[in-house]
């Protein structure tokens, strides 16, 4: 059965749109002054608006269907593969945020010629800019896309290409208008209507009649084992399923992999955000209060109408069904069965769900266009084609390619077909390139050599493992999680050979990024060994040295109080009260370690 809007519903999908578009045009005119305003906002946002809008940024509508795919395949405990990423999330909180707002960059890519020196720097910084801005950023607005055409063809019966058309015309020409403080602003509504959507598709899934409510829920998975164990947070099945969804995650991939939104040492539109805030406490401020909301907030929605869907639609045959042929045989795989789920919905809140999803879907792609253009245009077109290209020519350039981002990833998401698929994907080719990363504020030693490096051994590495070692070597079958270790471990050898072995970053470079950053550690102890005999003063009293252990110990108490908030909402959602109170004591103690170590320290070194 196909989802029927009524005029009431119609009445809310265009009240939304209408308001995102005149708040969006709102900021049209100052975009249009220059590319600091175009990009970073002029540098004056408040934390609030950069944390609601990193968090809507990552509030897409492929994010549920993932979150989907993963519970009926995995279970819940499935989930660990993307919240295993909350490490790298407190640590560029507490150690990388105040950083990288110093910096006083456009583009985290501006990094590679304030941090290297000589030409590879330079081609770096260019080959980087469209490698992500275009590629990398075409996949995951892709991966986005497919999941419009996936939430367009079950509930509204569109075809893939009426998904795709309608989807790019609205965001291409917000996201062109708009710049980052329209974005910004709208993010923040679209934030709510989003959120509220959410709650609201978990309350309709959980009471259809099948499921019979949270107590029907609670008993049928509870009636059968397999079902019982896939309900619970760590609820592994195997010895395999601990290895590759739980310990390999969360002691190595989420250090060792480049991933938008969890970049180890923070990257893309995170930093973007980062250096749009108006001083460092506001950069430290928004990008704690986006991974707090991230993981903690967000996930039990999704994870209950994703339960419920296991019970509505109990194996693919119900889905291929309930799809009626709209989309083609490929893409109708688990992840569908999220939007199957909503459609049923009251007259009203069926408008309030499709607006939400429509506003999960612009608050993505409208950053990830405006990321990528920005990319583009600063670091590739103003800084290699057009020396000294007028602010106002940047800013018209920086809109044509927001609409060639569009075109290429509406193209793009026609040929991809699971959520899933585009996640492991993405993984893949950042694979071992995260603790490079980490260390290239903290190491003097790493180079342009050893950043080029990574990058291209990450992406052969990938290609060997996901296509061609399964025919050249028959034999010796890797799972997936085999292949990402294998990656990791060959593309962190690489660059630690350059490192050493190619060329070295000029001393005049090293001196100036030190003096303007200021970084803490043992790693930068020979640089300044060196100004020291040479009578150079690299002190800097804007940019005070943080302690890097204090900023280790707040990211680690911040992870344990996330995780046990997260768990703590499932143990009360399930009625086990004495494991969500001693989970909230334990949040609530480690919270406020994370607040001391993150937070108080750090101002008594300052004072």
């Amino acid at each position: 059965m196909t989802m029927h809007l009524s005029w009431i519903d119609w009445g809310i999908v265009g009240a939304v749109f209408l308001l995102t578009l005149l708040i969006g045009l709102s900021g049209a005119k100052s975009a249009g002054k220059s590319k600091a305003d175009f990009f970073v906002g002029g540098r004056s946002m408040p934390w609030w608006l950069l944390g609601f809008s990193m968090v809507a940024t990552t509030f897409s509508t492929d994010v549920p269907n993932l979150v989907t795919n993963f519970v009926r395949e995995f279970g819940v405990c499935g989930n660990w593969q993307w919240w295993a990423m909350l490490p790298s999330g407190m640590l560029t909180a507490f150690l990388y945020a105040k950083l990288w707002r110093r910096s006083r960059t456009i583009t985290d890519l501006e990094f590679y010629e304030l941090r290297y020196s000589g030409k590879l720097a330079a081609f770096l910084r260019g080959f980087r800019a469209v490698y992500l801005g275009l590629f990398f950023n075409v996949i995951v607005m892709a991966s986005v896309t497919l999941a419009a055409i996936k939430i367009g063809g079950t509930m509204l019966n569109l075809t893939p290409i009426q998904s795709v058309v309608g989807a790019m015309v609205i965001t291409a020409f917000f996201s062109s208008a708009a710049g980052l403080r329209g974005v910004l602003m709208s993010d923040f509504l679209l934030f709510i209507l989003s959120m509220a959507g959410a709650v609201a598709a978990a309350y309709f899934a959980v009471s259809r009649p099948e499921v019979g409510g949270l107590s029907g829920l609670i008993g049928k998975f509870s009636a059968n084992a397999e079902m019982l164990r896939k309900s619970q947070v760590m609820g592994f099945g195997t010895w395999s399923d601990w290895c590759a969804l739980f310990i390999i995650p969360l002691t190595v991939i989420w250090w060792s992999i480049w991933y938008p939104g969890a970049e180890p040492g923070g990257g893309g539109f995170i930093v973007q955000r980062m250096l749009a805030a108006k001083d460092e406490k506001n950069a430290v401020g928004a990008t704690l209060f986006f991974n707090i909301t991230h993981y903690a907030l967000r996930p039990w929605p999704w994870l209950l109408v994703a339960l419920a869907s296991m019970i509505v639609y109990p194996d693919r045959a119900s889905l291929v069904a309930a799809v009626h042929g709209v989309l083609p045989d490929a893409q109708i795989q688990n992840d569908v069965a999220y939007s199957l789920m909503l459609r049923d919905l009251p007259v009203g809140w069926m408008g309030v769900m499709v607006a939400s999803l429509f506003a999960a879907y612009v608050s993505t792609i409208s950053t990830m266009l405006n990321w990528g253009s920005s990319y583009l245009v600063n670091d590739f077109y103003d800084r290699f084609i057009h020396r000294g290209a007028s602010e106002k020519e940047a800013v018209w350039v920086g809109r044509g390619f927001t609409v060639l981002l569009m075109i290429c990833a509406g193209i793009l998401a026609l040929f991809l077909e699971s959520a899933l698929g585009s996640f492991n994907l993405l993984l893949s080719i950042g694979a071992g390139t995260g603790l490079l990363f980490l260390l290239r504020w903290f190491w003097w030693r790493i180079n342009a050599a050893a950043e080029l490096t990574a990058m291209i051994a990450s992406f052969i590495f990938a290609l060997y493992f996901n296509l061609l070692h399964s025919k050249l070597f028959p034999a010796i079958v890797l799972s997936d999680s085999e292949k990402m270790v294998y990656s990791i471990i060959l593309t962190t050898v690489c660059w630690l050979i350059a490192c050493y072995f190619g060329p070295r970053t000029s001393q005049t470079r090293l001196f100036d990024f030190c003096r303007r950053i200021n970084p803490s550690g043992f790693g930068w102890s020979a640089v300044r060994r060196e100004a020291a005999e040479q009578g150079i003063d690299l002190s800097n009293a804007d940019a005070p040295r943080e302690a890097v252990l204090p900023g280790i110990t707040a990211a680690v108490f911040g992870c344990l109080a996330v995780y046990g908030a997260l768990y703590g909402t499932g143990e009360i959602i399930y009625g086990h009260y004495l494991n969500a109170v001693l989970a909230a004591s334990g949040t609530v103690i480690t919270g406020s370690l994370m607040w001391y170590f993150g937070i108080v320290i750090p101002r008594r070194r300052r004072a």
